[in-house]
């Protein structure tokens, strides 16, 4: 009795405890639903279904419904619209396209229409801003110029397409904030057409891209090097956007930040999102724009200033890889299904589908974020606060200046200023995060001016 007579006593002076000082959940277990669903049978038959177009080469036939790109994209197409379909219509299914005239590229020797598809699923709150995973449409052989000889394919990249379509398969059954774009681009090997228009696009409609996922090359295990390897993936980033100002890049040349670009934010996403939900992975931050003297279709892109990446198997195979179908001195070479894992592939299409759906659910990115903490044993940061509805606060993330990712966090609640005590601004680098009320994390932000 004297303890229960005390007890409102000693409540007295203890602090209330608010929405904003409670953390928001670590996980959501929807996410482990997503990976669940996706199917590496249904990721075998898209492939297969893709590479029994003969070839895909961007200057094959445009009219025959069996072989060549028209056929591939008209079925890639029917396919968004039959997924769209099973959803209530909840994939607005397009043709973005323009003509690539002859002579602007050698691999264009003719006038050539450049036809990509889109399927977007159209967020709730933020329509116009998107997330995206891109896969090719078009294939080649050794001669990337011959568009009769069968080129098929498999790996590069009917695996990528397929990922794009089995990620509208299953997460066309949630709903989001942000729109989720699935898109199959064209032209990719005549010099990345397909990516260009659609980047053109996405600029003149004022499309606010969070970030694009470029998935090229994502189904082969055995690596010309001899390695065997089903576990391990690489995340290719450049470190700054090529479109950022001078003022930006004196910045981060006298307060860090080199490697901290937006498309290299999106690359720890997956990254962080992998280590998470798939720790069986081994995903791999690669920093470099794509392999060495290579490219994809991320590039275009990243060359509009938009945040985009490329998800590829850790391992290539050469002899699989843009050769013509044949055998020499007991090597066989060419693009073929029978070098598909088809398990793997469907890894990494998870690891696409959670990241769009992390990213869609997530708040949008804490903007205007500014640093102080000169001269100083604390560091401040400060941002312009969000009325996002699903917006539970934010948290702070820092690491040491040599660590690829972020290291250390402290979430901070609903506010738009936190100084962390005895931090030293000198020894680490820093960002802030909006998370979410389901827990569910924006890409960091990082500071680009110092608080005034």
């Amino acid at each position: 009795m004297k303890f229960l007579l005390l007890l409102p006593f000693l409540l007295i002076g203890v602090p209330a405890v608010t929405a904003d000082t409670l953390l928001p959940p670590a996980g959501d277990l929807r996410i482990y639903d997503i990976i669940e669903a996706v199917s590496a049978e249904r990721i075998e038959q898209d492939v297969r279904r893709l590479a029994g177009f003969g070839t895909r080469n961007t200057l094959s036939d445009t009219t025959s419904e069996t072989r060549g790109i028209g056929a591939a994209r008209r079925w890639i197409k029917s396919e968004f619209e039959r997924i769209g379909q099973n959803c209530a219509g909840c994939l607005e299914v397009n043709y973005v396209s323009d003509i690539v005239r002859a002579g602007e590229s050698k691999r264009i020797p003719v006038d050539t229409e450049i036809v990509n598809v889109v399927a977007i699923q159209r967020g709730s709150r933020y329509p116009d801003s998107y997330v995206i995973l891109s896969g090719d449409i078009d294939s080649r052989a050794s001669d990337v110029n011959n568009a009769d000889i069968d080129a098929p394919g498999a790996n590069d990249n009917a695996t990528g397409m397929a990922a794009a379509l089995e990620a509208a398969r299953v997460l066309s059954s949630y709903q989001f904030p942000f729109s989720i774009a699935y898109v199959g681009l064209s032209g990719e090997e005549q010099g990345l057409f397909g990516g260009k228009i659609l980047a053109e696009h996405a600029l003149k409609n004022d499309w606010n891209i969070v970030g694009l996922l470029n998935n090229d090359m994502i189904g082969n295990i055995e690596g010309i090097d001899g390695v065997i390897d089903n576990r391990s993936f690489r995340i290719f980033s450049e470190p700054t956007p090529v479109t950022e100002s001078d003022e930006a890049r004196r910045i981060r040349r006298y307060t860090g930040g080199e490697v901290d670009g937006i498309s290299r934010q999106l690359a720890r996403a997956v990254h962080r999102l992998t280590r998470q939900y798939m720790p069986e992975l081994n995903p791999m931050l690669i920093y470099r724009l794509d392999r060495f003297g290579r490219g994809g279709h991320h590039r275009p892109f990243n060359d509009a200033g938009f945040s985009a990446i490329r998800i590829m198997e850790a391992h290539e195979n050469y002899n699989r890889q843009h050769q013509d179908i044949r055998v020499e001195d007991g090597i066989a070479y060419g693009d073929v299904v029978d070098g598909v894992n088809f398990e793997y592939a469907a890894k990494l299409t998870a690891v696409n589908a959670i990241t769009l759906a992390s990213l869609a659910w997530a708040p949008p990115a804490p903007q205007n974020v500014r640093i102080g903490g000169a001269v100083q044993a604390s560091t401040t940061l400060q941002w312009d606060a969000s009325d996002d509805e699903n917006l539970a606060g934010y948290k702070i993330v820092w690491r040491d200046t040599t660590a690829p990712q972020w290291q250390h966090s402290r979430y901070v609640g609903k506010v738009d200023q936190f100084t962390l005590q005895n931090i030293v601004i000198d020894n680490y680098l820093f960002g802030v995060v909006a998370v979410a009320n389901n827990g569910h994390e924006s890409v960091v932000s990082f500071p680009l001016d110092r608080i005034r």
